[in-house]
């Protein structure tokens, strides 16, 4: 439990999206060897060599020091080995109290503390006033004075140039890197795009490109589209099939029945029987070719209105004699969304009729928000129980128990339609009970 916690706790900390993993994989260890490199570099080579460099200074220091104490405080007798040592002997000036360095001098601290520890009698060190020069304020016998030499002497001459090396070096890696990395991941980004648009039922133009794994995945892709819309079309060729060899039958029973209806008292139950039949296969063939009809039939999504759609969906159910009336329009009231309009006002519909079939009113609302169109129906019906809700959007499913058989009924795929349009924008049909008036509520939620 522990582990699972702990694995959620840091996947926050790492980015979602695959170049941004990449990119992790990849800069994290430049970023963690250079920042190892430079810190071990710095502390062992560059402080043990101004330790050593500044060691065997301060013995040459000492020397002289030594033999200006011998003489008495005389700093001539001093200058004699000094000037081959490359040592200046001077008078202190200014403030020297205590031992002064600029703060990014690190190498600074190294030769102050070597030297106060090798000599003695030091009353202040001085690497700030010039920093290229090290001055030493000593305490002699005929007073203070000064000895002063070459930085470079204690410590390495441009210690920065392998930093600025190390890090001009990365970046220029760095760039490179990131060059090559977006060129290997555009290929896997445009075959994402690619199937979430055919997703949404959109089609758009994709050529396999990139690595040959990336190709092998974008061909199988394309493979799987064309099938796909292979077995569309030939889903599309076999209902007009049926739909004519189903409608030329039916409509020569109904004209045998207008042939016959002269003869037959206008009471005849075998008559009405027959009548009835005739209408309820109509009724069956429409629904079954409206659930199984391809969207191939209309043109790519387009950008809509939602406000101007739902207004038109509600008017068109109240001139039809049904009791729906528009609840509310949240979100981005003005906005627009892209889809199928025709195809989505079908699903309406058919949940409208539902609604309207198995109870007296309808509530229709929408919420338009940056990333999905919602749009709601809810009636005052019975209902559907919440362990039938999956099986009433499966085709031809009538639920009798829950759902009253009072007004005619259909073939039990209102649901079903409703469902394989919402799924063909990518969305969803969810299912429930109504808050408001207690019956059944539909959603369709597809991307905006």
């Amino acid at each position: 439990m522990s582990n699972h916690t702990d694995g959620g706790w840091l996947k926050g900390f790492f980015p979602r999206g695959l170049y941004g993993r990449a990119a992790l994989i990849l800069f994290l260890p430049v970023v963690v060897v250079t920042l190892v490199v430079s810190v071990m570099f710095l502390q062992r080579h560059f402080e043990g060599v101004t330790r050593q460099m500044t060691t065997s200074m301060a013995r040459e220091l000492a020397f002289v020091a030594a033999r200006i104490d011998r003489a008495g405080g005389q700093r001539d007798a001093g200058r004699e080995i000094a000037v081959p040592l490359d040592v200046t002997i001077g008078e202190p000036t200014g403030n020297q109290a205590g031992d002064s360095r600029l703060f990014y001098d690190f190498s600074g601290r190294v030769v102050i503390e070597v030297l106060r520890e090798t000599l003695g009698n030091i009353r202040a060190i001085d690497l700030a006033s010039d920093d290229k020069r090290v001055v030493l304020t000593i305490d002699g016998a005929a007073g203070p004075y000064t000895l002063a030499f070459d930085r470079r002497r204690v410590s390495a001459s441009n210690p920065h140039q392998l930093l600025v090396l190390m890090v001009f070096t990365s970046f220029l890696m760095t760039g490179i890197a990131t060059v090559f990395l977006r060129n290997q991941l555009r290929p896997i980004r445009r075959l994402a795009e690619a199937a979430e648009d055919y997703g949404k039922g959109r089609i758009v133009p994709y050529r396999p490109s990139g690595a040959s794994e990336v190709r092998s995945a974008g061909t199988a892709f394309l493979d799987m589209r064309n099938r796909l819309e292979r077995q569309n079309e030939q889903r599309k060729m076999m209902l007009s099939g049926i739909s004519h060899d189903l409608r030329t039958p039916l409509t020569r029973l109904r004209l045998g029945l207008s042939m016959m209806s002269p003869d037959m008292p206008p009471d005849d139950e075998d008559l009405r029987a027959m009548e009835a039949d005739i209408a309820e296969m109509n009724r069956m063939v429409d629904a079954f070719l409206d659930y199984a009809r391809d969207d191939a039939q209309e043109s790519s999504p387009q950008p809509v209105r939602v406000a101007d759609f739902v207004d038109g969906v509600v008017a068109d159910a109240q001139r039809a004699g049904q009791q729906v009336s528009l609840r509310s329009l949240d979100g981005d009231v003005a906005g627009r969304a892209t889809f199928r309009a025709d195809m989505l006002r079908r699903a309406l519909d058919n949940l409208l009729g539902n609604a309207a079939r198995y109870g007296t009113r309808a509530e229709l609302d929408a919420t338009l928000g940056p990333r999905s169109l919602r749009i709601g129906i809810e009636d005052d019906g019975p209902g559907i129980p919440d362990d039938s809700l999956d099986a009433a959007m499966r085709p031809f499913t009538r639920l009798d128990p829950a759902r009253g058989r009072n007004s005619g009924g259909g073939a039990g795929l209102g649901l079903a339609i409703a469902a394989d349009v919402a799924r063909a924008h990518g969305g969803q049909l969810r299912l429930g009970r109504g808050q408001r008036l207690g019956g059944l509520r539909a959603e369709i939620v597809i991307p905006r």
